[in-house]
């Protein structure tokens, strides 16, 4: 695709932007490590005030190591989601960005894998 690098002028543009073209992929940008790297679409609400909406595409890094305040992709007894992990002395929680909703207490007695850490979101405006 074709890729300007000098960035978009928001004032009057320049007669040689028309020749400040060079070509990229999006994978360029978002993925770091191709082996570790999956998309996957968000669905539902719960992360809106961290800038996920439903429908937007996550670039999702299986390779990062999970940090406090990450916001991962966690497979919980049986479903997906994606949350901001929140580590605890004594207690893992996954944190929604939607007042909306509650915070997942992870327990021994859950299914629970966290499948990899969001790096970008991609969305539709």
């Amino acid at each position: 695709m074709p890729y300007i690098s000098s960035g978009i002028k928001a004032g009057f543009p320049s007669p040689a932007a028309d020749f400040d073209e060079t070509r990229l992929s999006i994978d360029q940008i978002v993925v770091k490590n191709a082996t570790a790297t999956f998309y996957a679409k968000a669905s539902g609400n719960s992360m809106n005030g961290a800038g996920i909406d439903d429908g937007d595409i996550l670039v999702i890094d299986k390779s990062l190591e999970p940090q406090d305040g990450k916001i991962a992709v966690c497979f919980i007894d049986g479903e997906f989601t994606v949350k901001r992990i929140k580590v605890q002395e004594n207690s893992l929680l996954l944190l929604p960005e939607n007042p909306s909703f509650e915070p997942i207490e992870v327990t021994q007695e859950n299914n629970f894998i966290i499948w990899g850490i969001v790096t970008y979101v991609v969305k539709k405006i």
